[in-house]
């Protein structure tokens, strides 16, 4: 499939630039991550299943559209997966919760996992894991192996702002996950952050 979805709306674009700029406070910031998730929950939900149930409105009865089951599960990676999660939540709040820690080696870029955190029932449900920055691509590749190796129905991975070497890294070992984006940069820099990017999104939401 190799699918990038950019999404380009104009509400998205202004909120991403928002997030860009350097004097942005944290407060601000991690209001505007999520409701930026927001838009990008919208876009990589399109595909979700939904079945009828009988209703009345004020005038008449009928047959309505609701999600269908199994429910979603949105894994986050940590930490700062946590900006984007709530977001996501907030477009499907039926969803389960799930957590996978995982710490960049600043010399190798490979993670290191350090929490692991998922519903006990993972087979057969959608699952879409959430992380701002799709750099290298190392995390998003441990991410997605960790979940599917429970049985996942689909997974889709959501970032806020991608590199082209993290989108192959990811389409190169997971080429049927979609890759759902407010945008994709042109660069890593020699540490493996994205270029002009926004920082390091965990800073930045958490002020550290």
């Amino acid at each position: 499939m190799n699918a990038v979805i950019v999404v380009d709306h104009p509400a998205v674009q202004d909120r991403l630039t928002t997030l860009r700029r350097r004097e942005t406070p944290p407060a601000v910031f991690r209001a505007t991550l999520r409701e930026i998730a927001r838009f990008l929950a919208y876009e990589a939900t399109r595909t979700l299943p939904i079945r009828s149930v009988p209703i009345e409105t004020p005038m008449a009865p009928m047959d309505a559209p609701v999600f269908a089951e199994p429910p979603p599960i949105v894994l986050s990676i940590l930490r700062a997966g946590n900006g984007l999660l709530d977001g996501v939540l907030d477009v499907i709040p039926h969803a389960s919760g799930a957590f996978l820690g995982l710490a960049r080696d600043h010399v190798t870029l490979q993670p290191i996992e350090y929490c692991w955190k998922v519903p006990e029932q993972v087979a057969g449900r959608p699952v879409f894991v959430v992380d701002p920055m799709l750099a290298t691509g190392n995390s998003a590749v441990a991410a997605i192996e960790r979940i599917r190796a429970l049985g996942p129905s689909s997974v889709t991975l959501i970032a806020l702002v991608a590199a082209p070497p993290g989108v192959a890294r990811v389409h190169e070992v997971h080429p049927d996950v979609p890759i759902v984006v407010a945008a994709v940069d042109p660069i890593l820099d020699h540490r493996g952050y994205i270029v002009p990017g926004l920082g390091d999104a965990g800073d930045r939401i958490w002020a550290t």
